[in-house]
């Protein structure tokens, strides 16, 4: 491994020099917080790429036999990375989505009538060079592992090699900056899947289901759809969202026709390479009112004492140390926020705070396989809920409640929960926006809940935040 710290520079500048290199991948720490949001990391130009459809899974576009977990096992299980606790914690390693659709192939799930058989859930890169970026030292760092090579001589050469490349796109002159994505008011057409009389029939059919004792609590969406105008550029639009809705777990990512762009509050999973475990589950929404900070601090105190929002982040946080369990010691599963305050640019949420410590003879991807997708985004119990979202929701989710992160050649893992997160292909941009539905949910507030959360990425658009309604 080859380390060189170099000039600090924005994340979204070194995300723009290194996009030529093509499978551009960009975790954004846009909104830097010294625990939660200490570091963005910058791939591009991974040596091979992982895939998982329906069928199963494909390295490098070649059929791999197994299940998808073993097949990710067993191709990030050649490269091997020695934990360096005083160093940024992604040097290497593998990157990218799982999609809410992989769950398919970890439970006994319904599927959605519009699932494609040939659309990956998951895409990873397998990245051997990376820009480390602290964004509260305003310190970076270019890491290049040499990986694929394993001779010695011969992968100290392709690290040279790839570190003299990187270091010269990211210090020589800068590219041209994308044209700001600015659209005039109503100029990209937004429809959604949901009126605000159909989505109360949804509250009311979850809580029908709750009353006769199927779940606990499950988590609907509506999804809203946006024409793209010609020369659309996705990264140009990550860069409005980022200014408009920052947070600590954003990301950007251009593989092929498809973009994703997250401004995502949420950690799915951290792992530690000293196999400690936290996952930070967000349940309760209140919309923010940045023009009255009494109003404001009104509605943050009203979110913080809601029966409501409180219970539906226990039940959640009960999920989630169950999941944890199965590949946690036990003793070691503990909750030391519970119910926390935490406000973003438009919205305040209830977050808590689940830890455990990795049982021996587990990793990463045990750790995945036994908690995708995060109980915050589907409901508890968590495969009857998953198929209550189907039946409601009726069409596959994409991106959207997956995650994004990296899993590193040294062990460590860190994954977001994809929420305020945008899909986009050459026409077209998806993004949904939802909430849990418990007993004591109705209709029109749920409904509001879902504009809140979308707010943000509405304005993006030029939309007005009531987009969706008739």
């Amino acid at each position: 491994m080859l380390i060189r710290e170099i000039a600090f520079l924005d994340p979204a500048e070194a995300a723009a020099r290194l996009r030529p290199f093509g499978d551009l991948a960009l975790l954004d720490s846009a909104m830097p917080h010294p625990t939660l949001a200490r570091h963005a990391f910058v791939a591009a130009d991974p040596f091979s790429r992982l895939a998982v459809d329906r069928i199963g899974a494909l390295v490098d576009g070649r059929r791999v036999a197994g299940p998808p977990i073993e097949a990710i096992r067993a191709a990030l299980s050649r490269f091997r990375l020695a934990p360096r606790p005083d160093l940024p914690p992604f040097r290497g390693g593998a990157l990218g989505h799982v999609a809410y659709e992989f769950a398919h192939h970890l439970e006994r799930l319904d599927a959605p009538a519009d699932i494609d058989a040939v659309q990956p859930s998951l895409r990873l890169g397998l990245y051997d060079t990376v820009v480390a970026l602290d964004v509260i030292d305003k310190r970076a760092w270019l890491f290049a592992s040499g990986f694929p090579e394993m001779e010695d001589d011969a992968r100290r050469a392709r690290a040279n090699a790839r570190l003299a490349r990187f270091e010269a796109a990211l210090t020589g002159p800068a590219p041209p900056r994308p044209r700001p994505f600015a659209p005039a008011p109503g100029s990209v057409p937004v429809t959604s899947n949901f009126t605000p009389e159909r989505f109360a029939a949804a509250v009311e059919r979850v809580r029908d289901y709750i009353l006769s004792g199927d779940i606990y609590q499950a988590n609907i969406a509506q999804t809203f759809e946006a024409a793209l105008p010609d020369g659309f550029d996705p990264f140009a639009f990550h860069l409005a969202l980022r200014a408009a809705n920052p947070a600590p777990f954003a990301a950007f990512l251009e593989t092929g026709p498809l973009a994703v762009s997250s401004s995502s509050p949420e950690r799915f999973l951290k792992l530690m390479t000293d196999g400690s475990v936290e996952t930070r589950p967000i349940k309760g929404t209140a919309a923010r009112d940045l023009a009255d900070p009494a109003a404001d601090a009104r509605a943050a105190e009203a979110l913080l004492a809601s029966e409501k929002d409180r219970a539906e982040n226990v039940m959640i946080v009960d999920l989630m140390r169950n999941d944890l369990s199965r590949v946690c010691d036990p003793d070691s599963v503990a909750v030391p926020v519970l119910c926390g305050l935490e406000s973003y640019a438009s919205v305040h949420h209830l977050t808590s705070v689940v830890t455990g410590r990795l049982a021996p003879g587990r990793d990463a991807l045990d750790l995945l396989a036994a908690t995708f997708p995060g109980g915050s985004i589907t409901g508890a119990p968590k495969i009857r809920a998953m198929d209550i979202i189907t039946e409601i929701e009726t069409t596959a989710r994409g991106p959207y409640c997956g995650s994004i992160g990296y899993i590193g050649f040294d062990g460590a893992m860190d994954l977001n929960i994809a929420i305020r997160t945008v899909s986009m292909s050459e026409s077209t941009a998806r993004f949904q926006a939802g909430g849990g539905i418990t007993v004591l949910s109705e209709g029109a507030a749920e409904y509001r809940e879902t504009l809140a959360k979308a707010g943000r990425i509405l304005s993006a658009f030029g939309a007005r935040p009531s987009a969706g309604s008739p």
